[in-house]
């Protein structure tokens, strides 16, 4: 290991004079300047800071030799999940080092694959991404879009699947939208926004998404318009049109809260009007499917843990109820109404009241409540396959349209499955399934014979044998019991000694479930224990479980995340100075608000592009959307959580602080930089203790999505080579 003689000589940054009133709280904001990122101030300031990070990274002897390694196991083929449109199967395909994945089409599985679109071909280093795609029904023409440094703005464009020509279209400022086709192939629905401010592009509030058809061989500002709304600013629009090509299905979000609207418009009479389902934010709901006119969702209302229902839009939903009305009596359909904990299949209970938003009439319950929590689901075979998480970990079940049980698919283990994806009468399908252990292992599946096939099975330099994983649960502070996934060589010692990587998110009902990565194993092979706390905010025990992480409740989350760490120390895993905790976005801020909170129990902190500023979030691109999850500082009664531990705001003047290192990207128009350029300068200016405190900043790069190999190869052997110097580690 190195050994550093002299401390480091951070960058001096400038401090104005900013003081803003919060409900009569001053609370001041020096480096409000560096919210520009394109200021010529600011960017020499990015290049002082990346000259002393990576001057520091240059000088640990170990990050050659964990890059070389990185670079020798990410080097293997790495297949996606096979999927068949028209008369063609496409699959993304990265041979290895590549910087993004190709996407292939063939006509039969064992035929010869043509590319269809090579990203590569599209920057010199790898900076261009397809960001998302759309293939027509008979799978002939390809809508996609294409990110740039990772921003999350795209540009769409269509392909001709059997040339791969491109046509005349071209669309613009898309953001957070996908593209679905109408049957006859002539054109497609999607999401934008208005041309926003090209200097400002990037920082700027995003608000009153639209709703529009576009026809193909014609210019973006001949679109139609379907959908808007001029009074709603936060309302944004996911359309869909259904697998018979009836009806476009019309998801309404507001922020990041799950709680959504559906509309649906009639594409069989082209002068339909849009019509409202559901038209009250009271719950989640998924359109999975229909028959004529009954839609079939997944929704949690009532039921936290998610459960299947079926509306008749021939008989819809009510208007919202207003006070603690009761529903009117039977008849209400088939299969009767569930509006309480599940009564099982055709069960009626018309007891309690329904409250202010509930919905009633052409209701049927057809999968109840189960005691795990109801993820994706779809039809193949004309039955549900349904996938449940049981303590973080996948079961995949199919059921009955009537919703009646059939069966549990067996999967290798305890991890993660996916995919499952077909039309509704598809007797085959695929799916992947992983582990910490496990690479990313992709099967067929025969829905008539319940047999799973390995199709593609991808070779990893490593011997999983030689790991293994556990599953813990611990007490939280109030005692709320947590899980945790411990994974680690087979034999290790309990002597308190191991170098443990403690990672978490806990937010916006992201559940984090077994999944395998090469740097992982790199991490692995030094001896380290690579810890995962699936803390509260996630979506691991349903909406009670997400709901319990939110707002006021921020500070369980957190908790959460100490007592794992505090679990892990006393079961003689590690110790404080052997231990790193990591994040990124939400679990950025998870990491900053713990190392501000417990300086002490940790040796190191690897906060990435988290959202360190909780006074000024909601401020920049799409942070407004998250006040659902965190609350408004704008809000009298949620500011003194928020600033109770917004990282920015709880630094302590002459606190040894963990040895950290910042990362976020010049580019990142989610979690804009300015977080952690303001974080890093306060706490460079704060910190008393003599660990350092680094930012590393990636240009050219965004929020993740779509980051070329080279770069993220790059970055993880510098998070490595850190916590190697940091945490002693003998590589």
């Amino acid at each position: 290991m190195a050994k550093f003689d002299r401390p480091l000589s951070y960058p001096t940054t400038r401090k104005i004079d900013q003081t803003d009133d919060y409900h009569g709280v001053p609370v001041s904001d020096p480096y409000r300047w560096l919210e520009n990122p394109d200021s010529e101030e600011t960017q020499a300031w990015v290049e002082a800071q990346n000259a002393v990070t990576f001057g520091y990274l240059k000088e640990i002897p170990a990050r050659e030799k964990i890059k070389q390694r990185l670079t020798q196991l990410w080097n293997y083929e790495r297949y996606g999940i096979p999927f068949k449109q028209g008369d063609r199967y496409f699959y993304y395909k990265n041979d290895g080092l590549q910087n993004q994945s190709i996407l292939y089409t063939l006509t039969s599985l064992d035929g010869e694959p043509q590319v269809l679109i090579d990203p590569n071909t599209l920057s010199e280093d790898g900076t261009v991404a397809l960001g998302g795609m759309a293939l027509s029904e008979d799978g002939k023409l390809m809508a996609y879009g294409l990110s740039t440094s990772g921003s999350d703005w795209q540009e769409w464009k269509v392909r001709d699947v059997e040339t791969g020509a491109d046509l005349s279209d071209h669309l613009k400022w898309l953001k957070f939208s996908g593209a679905s086709w109408t049957h006859d192939g002539k054109g497609f629905f999607y999401s934008r926004y208005d041309e926003p401010n090209e200097k400002s592009k990037h920082e700027d509030v995003n608000y009153y998404q639209k709703l529009f058809y576009h026809k193909l061989g014609t210019p973006q500002s001949e679109d139609v318009l379907i959908y808007d709304r001029p009074d709603q600013k936060e309302w944004g629009f996911s359309a869909g049109v259904t697998e018979d090509g009836k009806y476009l299905i019309i998801s309404v979000w507001r922020g990041t809260d799950p709680q959504n609207l559906i509309f649906y418009k009639d594409l069989t009479a082209p002068e339909s009007a849009v019509v409202e389902l559901i038209n009250e934010f009271e719950a989640e709901y998924n359109f999975i499917d229909n028959d004529g006119s009954v839609f079939w969702f997944k929704t949690d209302l009532n039921a936290p843990l998610g459960r299947v229902i079926a509306i008749d839009i021939n008989n819809p939903p009510a208007p919202s109820l207003a006070g603690d009305e009761t529903p009117p009596s039977p008849p209400l359909g088939k299969g009767g109404i569930d509006l309480s904990p599940p009564l099982g299949k055709g069960g009626i209970d018309l007891s309690p009241p329904l409250g202010k938003g509930g919905i009633q009439g052409g209701f049927t319950e057809i999968i109840p409540e189960a005691a795990e929590t109801l993820g994706g689901i779809g039809i193949l075979n004309n039955q549900f396959v349904t996938s449940y998480l049981k303590d973080a970990y996948t079961q995949i079940k199919i059921f009955n349209l009537d919703g009646s049980f059939v069966r549990q698919i067996a999967l290798p283990g305890i991890g993660s499955a996916g995919g499952f994806g077909g039309k509704r009468h598809d007797t085959e399908t695929f799916y992947a399934y992983t582990s910490f252990t496990t690479p990313n292992t992709i099967y067929s599946y025969n829905m008539l014979t319940d047999e799973s096939k390995i199709y593609r099975q991808p070779k990893v330099d490593f011997n999983p044998d030689d790991y293994e994983t556990k599953q813990v649960f611990y007490p939280s502070k109030d005692g709320t019991q947590v899980p945790m996934f411990i994974t680690h060589k087979k034999g290790l010692e309990l002597d308190g000694n191991n170098p443990t990587y403690l990672y978490g998110y806990g937010g916006f009902s992201i559940s984090l479930t077994p999944s395998f990565s090469v740097s992982r194993v790199v991490w692995l092979e030094m001896g380290g224990v690579y810890v995962t706390a699936c803390l509260r905010g996630g979506g691991e025990y349903g909406e009670s479980w997400h709901q319990a992480g939110t707002k006021l409740n921020k500070q369980n989350v957190f908790d959460d995340f100490i007592s794992a760490a505090e679990w892990l120390i006393a079961n003689k895993y590690t110790q404080p100075a052997k231990l790193a905790i990591a994040g990124g976005s939400n679990g950025g801020l998870l990491v900053g608000a713990c190392m501000t909170q417990r300086p002490e129990l940790f040796g190191a902190a690897l906060p990435a592009v988290g959202v360190m500023d909780m006074l000024r979030f909601h401020k920049f691109t799409i942070g407004w959307a998250w006040t659902s999850e965190y609350g408004s500082p704008e809000n009298a009664a949620e500011f003194p959580t928020i600033y109770g531990y917004s990282p920015l705001h709880n630094l302590k003047p002459g606190t040894a602080y963990p040895a950290t290192m910042i990362t976020t990207a010049d580019h990142d128009d989610r979690v804009v930089p300015a977080h952690s350029f303001k974080f890093a300068s306060a706490l460079q200016e704060m910190h008393g203790g003599e660990k350092p405190v680094l930012i590393r900043i990636e240009t050219k790069a965004g929020h993740g999505a779509g980051k070329p190999t080279a770069k993220v190869i790059e970055e993880l052997a510098d998070e490595w080579a850190f916590l190697v110097r940091e945490l002693s580690i003998n590589a």
